[in-house]
């Protein structure tokens, strides 16, 4: 059993990677359970540093799918949160397929660069009361998933702008985590099937992201029963510290 665990499941032969890879995908599930956003960022800030970004992206698939569908399932107006909602979706869902097929050609640092400067960015604005204006009509939908599903498909990260546009509207917490849970199931799939067509995401690759998930659900539990207990003006501090510190990670990791 051990042995089929490290030659099958386990994503690297070296113990020191896999540890630090499953280490990686737990603290993630927390951070992910709790602010309901930031899973990708958390664990491609860290495996990025172990392996390279095109295996760490594979990784993330079933995690990205499974805790976004728990996440949404969850929330109390799923149906409310799907019919204000579903163009941003269907926007993400087209542009994050389409763009995926890029990933293998697409300068990485320089994505992770910008991506990352824009979580910090945003993170200080909000921050020091900048107030970002954006509108609620379908355009604003449209340019917004379209620009998210770009960034989706060519780096598996697309929560900083619907984290954005969301915020920027002052929703509450429970809509907050529906609406991301919403939003991120609908581009995970369609990110799934573009990285099959490119290359990326294999067997081999699932089962490797499948130990990443499981251990991605034990933290994902630990961040909901502790988001219980938290008001929503320590959510939305704990949300921008977050990305802050995701942000610099990222700029680093790409640079270095």
């Amino acid at each position: 059993m051990i042995e089929f665990i490290l030659n099958t499941l386990s994503p690297s032969p070296d113990v020191t990677i896999t540890l630090t890879v499953l280490g990686a995908f737990f603290l993630a599930g927390i951070i992910k359970g709790f602010l309901g956003i930031g899973l990708p960022p958390a664990v491609m800030a860290i495996l990025t540093l172990v392996m390279d970004i095109t295996v760490a992206i594979s990784l993330l698939t079933l995690p990205i799918i499974f805790t976004n569908l728990f996440q949404y399932m969850r929330c109390e107006n799923r149906v409310a949160i799907a019919k204000k909602y579903w163009l941003l979706g269907i926007s993400i869902m087209i542009s994050i397929f389409l763009t995926s097929f890029f990933i293998m050609s697409f300068p990485k640092a320089v994505l992770m660069v910008s991506i990352g400067f824009a979580m910090i960015t945003f993170s200080l604005t909000q921050m020091f009361g900048t107030k970002i204006s954006l509108g609620h009509g379908p355009m604003w939908h449209t340019s917004v998933g379209l620009f998210s599903g770009i960034l989706g498909g060519l780096s598996s990260i697309w929560s900083p702008p619907i984290a954005m546009y969301l915020l920027a509207h002052n929703v509450s917490k429970s809509e907050f985590i529906g609406a991301t849970g919403f939003l991120f199931l609908a581009g995970s799939i369609p990110l799934a099937i573009g990285l099959t067509f490119a290359g990326v995401l294999t067997i081999n690759t699932v089962l490797h992201s499948l130990m990443g998930l499981i251990v991605v659900l034990a933290g994902f539990r630990i961040g909901e029963s502790l988001r219980k207990y938290a008001k929503q003006e320590l959510f939305s501090r704990i949300f921008l510290w977050a990305f802050l510190i995701m942000g610099l990670r990222l700029i680093f990791v790409a640079f270095y």
